[in-house]
């Protein structure tokens, strides 16, 4: 392999693993489920790929191959499915309006708060008119309610 291509594929190691690493401390490191949500799906991803493009490099060098598509499949994989499954995850979390003080790790729920958060639930709310609530639902006292 000539030295130029080396030097590619050693910088795209590096530049791949610098990324891996940042996007970990940022997954360790962040407060809450959604901003933690950003280190795998953004810094890791783009480090995973750099790492699969100096593999598709390096191993397209050879005289048997012309271009090394196993990689590349990996990498169109990878680069279609990690935003789609942050955005599902991310859109769970806002669906089950969940605050984002329960999402921290001082804040996180016990048992006993997960079991009386389920009661509130499952009990219905008391009319305050005759729509029965439903005007009210997205302002301040009907969050309160909830």
């Amino acid at each position: 392999m000539s030295p130029p291509k080396e030097t590619v594929v050693a910088a795209l190691i590096v530049l791949g693993a610098l990324f891996v690493f940042l996007g970990s401390v940022g997954l360790a490191r962040l407060p809450d489920f959604l901003t933690r949500l950003h280190g795998p799906t953004k810094a890791t991803t783009i480090g995973v790929g750099a790492i699969l493009l100096a593999s598709a490099i390096f191993f397209s060098g050879s005289e048997s191959t012309a271009v090394s598509l196993h990689e590349l499949a990996i990498l169109l994989f990878l680069f279609i499915t990690a935003p789609i499954t942050a955005h599902l995850l991310a859109k769970a979390v806002l669906h089950r309006q969940v605050r984002r003080d329960d999402l921290t790790d001082g804040g996180t729920p016990t048992a006993d708060d997960a079991d009386a958060a389920e009661r509130q639930v499952a009990q219905p709310s008391s009319p305050r008119g005759p729509d029965g609530g439903r005007e009210r639902a997205n302002d301040e006292a009907g969050q309160q309610d909830r």
